[in-house]
């Protein structure tokens, strides 16, 4: 093996790169979404111009769903998240769908968007990543806990297993009543 102090400045500038490894890499792990743990915040600006973050969406259960364009099975999970969306958004259901990077550009999904009643992001920032694959889903409970992440499109069978018991959970402390935007888009 080589010394590498040689050509990097000594060995402190190999303690200082090392310290700083760990640094961010424990700052990535510690914002990483794990399931049952409090789920990390995300801000999105949607295609309508809306900005919404999880912090905003206390009381809700809220579906983030990764899809891309060119995916058969994003396809065919789309209509029926939508679907499922009109039905359950009394009840207190948000869903998100944040399209890949390598998908048609947002000019071209805006005529999708504004026939879907879910919620279309233009932009997403957040510890949030497709898992393996498209389409991937993270659900997260009112009280702000990952309770599901997993790449694979849902059915209707598992949308019910999932979202019911979660949807039928009681308000968290501090509020009493479905946020106002819980009724609207």
């Amino acid at each position: 093996m080589r010394d590498l102090r040689a050509k990097s400045g000594g060995t402190n500038t190999i303690v200082a790169i090392v310290a700083l490894a760990v640094a961010f890499a424990g700052r990535a792990e510690a914002a990483t979404p794990i399931i049952g743990q409090t789920a990390p915040n995300f801000q999105a600006q949607l295609i309508n111009g809306d900005r919404i973050a999880l912090a905003d969406l206390k009381g809700f259960v809220v579906v983030l769903n990764f899809w891309a364009t060119w995916c058969v099975p994003c396809k065919r999970e789309l209509p029926l998240l939508n679907t499922y969306y009109d039905i359950q958004k009394g009840q207190g259901l948000r869903v998100v769908a944040v399209t890949t990077e390598d998908s048609v550009p947002v000019s071209q999904l805006k005529p999708l968007a504004d026939a879907l009643a879910i919620s279309m992001a233009r932009k997403f920032r957040g510890n949030y990543v497709p898992l393996g694959g498209v389409p991937t889903n993270y659900v997260i409970d009112r009280a702000g806990v990952l309770r599901y992440a997993k790449a694979g499109a849902f059915s209707l069978d598992d949308l019910n297993a999932i979202l019911v018991p979660l949807l039928n959970e009681p308000q968290p402390a501090g509020t009493t009543a479905l946020p106002a935007a819980a009724r609207s888009r």
